[in-house]
């Protein structure tokens, strides 16, 4: 009777997390690995632990990054996994994967497109800015990744976190849980990142350009719009569909007038499900196996120029626009090129405010915002035609 005491109080001491926390030492590893083997899990936990607090107390996309943080908590400590396996299963999964695909539908019925469609121009705003996710690309190409993994890693570049997640769930799998850290930590630094860019690019006198009031949109072009972008899409990038579908189906819910119930349910309830699902789901692959690797680190940093480099191409593409033009368009507002809405139109209308204090530009830096939205989707379309 007391072996078998002494058999169970010893069983239990080795499942607890004490017992697991720290691993002892593999003699087959280098110093490196054996460290990562050794203290991987405690260190995860305290990476969890900083962006639960980017999350909480510096509010840096707070709605994704509580969840993830959270999730990844779960994912270090040795216990049952099931549920997180399951939610990743359904949501994220290349074979199924339909989180980020239904967060882009709530996105669509939040968003409007009446800045683009009243500037049509404005699109070649929205358009430059996707060369960070190609810079990117060819940048991890350099650094010696598959082209696989430098089209996943190309994608934070659009500064979209769904378009990231569902691109690297179908590309590299494996890079999703440093991927989708970087894609809305660097979304939710874009008021830092974007700024000391858009002065270094432009003059004084350039911030101080006043734009034109944009002309009232009627509620036909707003129904037609939707319905000509997802056309366009299946004739020329098949690929994209799935992400500018849902997009484009949310905005034609919101437009048409006629299903305000779905609209609703898109832009609050379905959208905020999803979301807290989707950030489980992330935070389950944040493992101190997955994470803490040398290609995280290269992934951080080729993150963070990708941002920079679709943030100057906007800019810069707005500058060469006004060399053929009559009417001057403020080159600040390229930088809202990329797709972080509306956060990226708000930092351009930021930075024109402290150079003309009666300088407006957030309508119009809508415009290129929602149409880096449908680039970065398309720009998906393109990295898996190339590089599935």
């Amino acid at each position: 009777m007391t072996i078998d005491i002494q058999s169970g109080l010893t069983s239990l001491w080795n499942s607890t997390g004490i017992m697991n926390f720290i691993q002892p030492s593999n003699p087959d590893l280098n110093c490196v690995e054996n460290f990562m083997h050794m203290y991987g899990m405690p260190i995860m936990v305290l990476i969890c632990l900083f962006l639960l607090w980017l999350g909480i107390k510096k509010q840096f996309e707070p709605l994704l990054l509580v969840p993830i943080a959270f999730g990844g908590l779960i994912a270090n400590f040795p216990c049952d996994h099931s549920f997180q396996a399951f939610v990743y299963k359904v949501g994220i999964d290349p074979a199924i994967g339909i989180f980020p695909l239904i967060i882009f539908m709530g996105v669509g019925a939040m968003t409007d497109f009446g800045p683009l469609i009243a500037n049509p121009k404005t699109a070649l705003l929205g358009g430059a800015a996707q060369f960070g996710i190609f810079g990117a690309l060819l940048l991890a190409l350099f650094l010696g990744f598959s082209p696989a993994e430098a089209g996943a890693i190309g994608i934070i570049g659009g500064a979209d976190g769904p378009t990231s997640i569902f691109v690297t769930s179908r590309l590299a799998e494996h890079l999703l849980p440093a991927i989708a850290v970087a894609a809305y930590s660097y979304m939710a630094l874009v008021p830092v990142i974007q700024p000391p860019i858009m002065k270094l690019l432009t003059t004084e006198e350039e911030r101080k350009i006043q734009m034109t009031q944009l002309r009232e949109v009627s509620k036909r072009e707003k129904i037609a719009f939707p319905l000509v972008v997802l056309i366009l899409c299946a004739i020329i990038i098949p690929d994209a569909c799935p992400l500018v579908g849902m997009l484009t189906f949310g905005n034609l819910c919101k437009e048409c007038g006629v299903v305000d119930r779905l609209s609703d349910t898109m832009q609050n309830a379905l959208i905020n499900i999803i979301t807290i699902f989707l950030g489980l789901a992330v935070g389950s692959k944040l493992s101190a196996s997955k994470f803490l690797t040398p290609e995280t680190l290269k992934i951080l940093v080729l993150g963070i120029l990708a941002f920079a480099m679709a943030t100057a191409a906007g800019v810069l593409m707005a500058k060469l626009m006004n060399l053929f033009s009559k009417t001057k368009i403020n080159p600040l507002i390229g930088a809202a090129g990329v797709s972080a809405v509306p956060m990226a139109a708000r930092v351009a209308n930021k930075v024109g405010l402290e150079a003309n204090p009666q300088n407006f530009l957030l309508m119009h830096a809508m415009g290129p915002n929602v149409a880096g939205v449908i680039g970065s989707a398309v720009a998906a379309g393109v990295l898996l035609a190339l590089c599935h």
